[in-house]
């Protein structure tokens, strides 16, 4: 059971996916600065000051946090058109390496091979004028 562990563990696609995973968060993380410090600031400021972050809804004692959701969505448009034009640009680029094929024709037959092809092509034409 351990062998076949490691080996599902160091195939080429699992260590590719725990990288991916790795940079996504990372990437997480940077998006989610520029949308908290860039860009809800400076749609805080177009909105008359409002701070979207701590846009509430209270009933009772029940809170239900709207502002945040906004800038989850945010967070989650801004994700989502880089990861298009980043796949945009790299399916690009991927075009671009298409290797040409060259045809490359067969190496001529050796002598001995064209003289025997050419007896037996003698061979088969006397059988025909024969019959």
């Amino acid at each position: 059971m351990w062998k076949e562990f490691k080996s599902f563990a160091l195939k080429g696609n699992v260590l590719d996916l725990a990288v991916a995973v790795i940079i996504g968060a990372a990437f997480g993380k940077i998006v989610s600065s520029l949308v908290n410090d860039i860009i809800m600031p400076i749609v805080g400021l177009i909105s008359g000051g409002i701070d979207l972050k701590d846009l509430t809804l209270t009933y009772k004692k029940s809170v239900v946090n709207y502002g945040m959701f906004l800038q989850s969505v945010v967070d989650f448009f801004i994700i989502a058109v880089t990861i298009f034009v980043v796949i945009k640009l790299a399916s690009r680029f991927k075009r671009k390496e298409v290797v040409k094929v060259e045809v490359v024709e067969p190496p001529a037959p050796a002598p001995e091979i064209v003289l025997l092809t050419e007896i037996r092509d003698l061979l088969n034409a006397s059988k025909r004028s024969e019959s």
